[in-house]
């Protein structure tokens, strides 16, 4: 072991000479040398317990870097800019939020794909859309700052900061990953008389956030020229938006969906795209069996996929290729590590994900850009 014997700094010099040193043999100071601790070099010490007192320190540096290693790897790097930065900052005409629940204190009910929808998503819209990451507001349990925790005012004011000065030609994204449940219809918008719901992290404190409430804060601002493509990730999230028209991928044509009350639901002259996980009667899926030991939810994942080795696919073409996934995966060896958090489908991909529009288009000749 290195005994290396100098001089100690002028700062440290009074405490050492406190110390049994022989004269002239000052020893490396701590604050300079901080794998090493002061070694007496009077004669009651030997060789091997100098070496002891060597040793004792340096295993107390090493443990401490160690120490500092974990809890820096414990922190997870923020996905959002400075909070300020989005106030500051000239207007995009791309801008997105995204929002990945994991519901760490409801134990019992707690997701594990969400977090890596966000970033599957958020790399998706940074890397082949072209949306800077800036004005992308990503809402998690993972993220340090308040303002950016998944509480049902957060994401409502995430919302509103979403569709607020919006103009013709900006495309706007909302992005959802979390549980959805359904709650009965009180005003008689709903043909099956349930509301679809999403679920804020405090929504047993604040309550969830209905579709008539999405269709108010997302929905009805837009303007001519502005797009919204909304993709949830959720169970029961088939109609979340309330959009009047749905798309039948297996009878392949468009069928009404107008409140029975006759209340507005249209936007303001823009165009709002609705891509759901399921069916409103049915639960969606997350699955490891994409990515082994990984969890993702099967829309997200699949979704993601096409666009990124697919730009540009039409909405026929994007919906009969994400059913052909589900079904290939259905009936490969991969089914067995599917985690499904509802229970009731037998651990099938029981899910059928839907196109909704707040207008009808073509889907074979209407391309989808983020």
């Amino acid at each position: 072991m290195d005994m290396r014997r100098s001089t100690p700094c002028s700062r440290c010099r009074q405490r050492f000479m406190a110390k049994s040193v022989t004269k002239g043999a000052d020893v490396e100071c701590p604050s300079c040398k901080p794998n090493y601790l002061p070694i007496p070099a009077d004669e009651q010490y030997s060789s091997s317990q100098q070496q002891h007192y060597g040793l004792r320190s340096r295993m107390r540096c090493f443990y401490s870097q160690v120490r500092g290693k974990v809890h820096q790897s414990t922190v997870t790097p923020s996905l959002n800019p400075d909070p300020s930065a989005f106030n500051s900052m000239k207007r995009s005409s791309k801008r997105a939020v995204l929002c990945g629940i994991t519901y760490n204190n409801w134990k019992q009910y707690r997701l594990k794909g969400t977090i890596n929808d966000v970033r599957n998503m958020r790399d998706l819209l940074i890397n082949n859309f072209g949306y800077p990451g800036h004005f992308i507001r990503v809402l998690t349990e993972e993220e340090a700052d308040p303002r950016f925790i998944p509480t049902r005012k957060n994401i409502e004011d995430s919302l509103s900061w979403l569709v607020s000065d919006s103009r013709q030609g900006d495309s706007l994204v909302f992005f959802y990953s979390g549980h959805g449940l359904r709650q009965p219809d009180f005003n008689n918008d709903e043909d099956d008389g349930f509301d679809e719901t999403i679920c804020p992290v405090d929504f047993q404190e604040a309550g969830m956030i209905v579709d008539n409430d999405l269709n108010t804060l997302i929905v009805r601002p837009l303007t001519p020229g502005v797009t919204l493509h909304a993709i949830v990730d959720a169970c029961h999230s088939g109609t979340i938006l309330d959009l009047p028209k749905v798309y039948m991928s297996e009878e392949k044509n468009w069928v009404n969906n107008s409140p029975p009350s006759g209340a507005e639901k249209r936007t303001s002259g823009g165009l709002a795209i609705s891509i759901s996980a399921c069916l409103d009667h049915q639960a969606a899926a997350d699955s490891s069996a994409f990515t082994a030991g990984k969890m993702n939810g099967a829309l997200t994942y699949i979704l993601a996929e096409i666009l990124k080795k697919l730009p540009g696919p039409t909405y026929g073409d994007l919906f009969d290729l994400i059913n052909e996934t589900l079904n290939n995966v259905n009936q490969s060896s991969c089914l067995a590590n599917t985690r499904f958090l509802r229970r009731l489908f037998n651990s099938n991909f029981s899910q059928t994900p839907l196109l909704s529009s707040s207008a009808e288009f073509d889907v074979y000749k209407k391309h989808l850009f983020l």
